[in-house]
């Protein structure tokens, strides 16, 4: 995980660099991403930011999420039912373990996607742009949940 501050500055450099305004709102959903640790959803961002900035709207926080992932400073994790979550801390693809029950996303760090990517490219002779690796379980927290209920 990277450190909030740091990030915080490459998002806003590469806005600058790219020709966009730093407004407030887009500072303050920027900042709110750099330091994302637990994979905030856009309405997540929108429900944290709303009372600071009234005139912020759903779309605004959903124009600039998809704007800093289009630059590469915010890594969009897809899942099925479209309820996407996103990481501008650590916006470069990397494993995710998922609860299923609660929704806590956790990011093992396996030392063998390397040469796991390496051997996919190998294989299929592909050009790997990116790439999700997500794992979906039950958390600790939740199997005890279920065990205290039985």
């Amino acid at each position: 995980m990277s450190e909030p501050g740091k990030r915080l500055d490459a998002i806003i450099e590469k806005l600058r660099a790219r020709g966009h305004k730093i407004t407030p709102q887009r500072l303050a959903i920027a900042e709110l991403l750099a330091e994302s640790r637990g994979h905030p959803n856009v309405e997540a961002l929108y429900e944290r930011l709303k009372t600071e900035h009234p005139s912020l709207s759903l779309a605004t926080v959903y124009r600039n999420v998809m704007l800093m992932k289009s630059l590469g400073e915010v890594l969009e994790i897809v899942f099925p039912d479209d309820s996407n979550r996103y990481d501008g801390n650590t916006p470069y693809p990397h494993p995710h373990v998922i609860c299923s029950r609660c929704g806590r996303i956790m990011e093992p760090d396996l030392k063998t996607l390397e040469d796991m990517t390496k051997e996919v490219i190998h294989q299929t002779d592909f050009t790997i742009l990116s790439h999700q690796l997500l794992f979906f379980g039950i958390c600790k927290e939740c199997e005890g949940e279920a065990e205290n209920l039985s």
